[in-house]
C-alpha cells in the first residue's frame, strides 16, 4: 500500500486530507481515488455467487426462498463480515448488521428444527455449523 506521500495526499488548512494531483488512480486506505472521486470497491456477492448458492442449497436458481439457501447466503455474509471486523475493529455498524445476520440465521435454523430435523442435520453438517 502506497503512503501517503506517495499518492501526493497532503493535508489542508482545515486539517483534512485533500489529493494534490489529480488525474491518476491512486490508492489510500485500501480506497481508490480517480480525479479527487471515491471508486467504488468490487462486490463480494454477485448474482453469480447467489445463483450458485441457491442452485447448491436450494435445489435450483429460482428456488431463492427455500430455508436451506437463505442459511448458505446468510453463512457466507457472517462470514464475511467476520473477516471485514478482524481488520476494522471500531466498525459499529457492521457489528450491528452482523449481529443481525446471526439472529435471522438462528431463526431459520429454529423453523428447520421444528419442521423437518433431518433438512436442519443435513445443512448444519454442510455448511460445518456447530450445534
Amino acid at each position: 500500500m502506497l503512503g501517503k506521500r506517495e499518492i501526493g495526499i497532503q493535508k489542508s488548512s482545515k486539517g483534512k486530507f485533500r489529493m494534490k494531483r489529480e488525474g491518476r488512480l491512486m490508492q489510500y486506505r485500501n480506497n481508490f481515488y480517480l480525479c479527487g472521486l471515491k471508486l467504488p470497491k468490487e462486490m463480494y456477492l454477485t448474482t453469480e455467487v447467489k445463483k450458485q448458492f441457491f442452485s447448491e442449497h436450494g435445489g435450483s436458481e429460482t428456488n431463492t426462498g427455500s430455508a436451506e439457501a437463505q442459511i448458505a447466503l446468510f453463512s457466507h455474509r457472517i462470514n464475511h463480515l467476520t473477516e471485514h471486523l478482524k481488520r476494522n475493529r471500531k466498525d459499529f455498524g457492521t457489528q450491528r448488521s452482523l449481529i443481525a445476520l446471526v439472529g435471522k440465521r438462528r431463526k431459520l435454523l429454529n423453523y428447520l428444527i421444528n419442521t423437518d430435523i433431518i433438512r436442519y442435520r443435513a445443512i448444519v453438517a454442510k455448511l460445518g455449523l456447530r450445534k
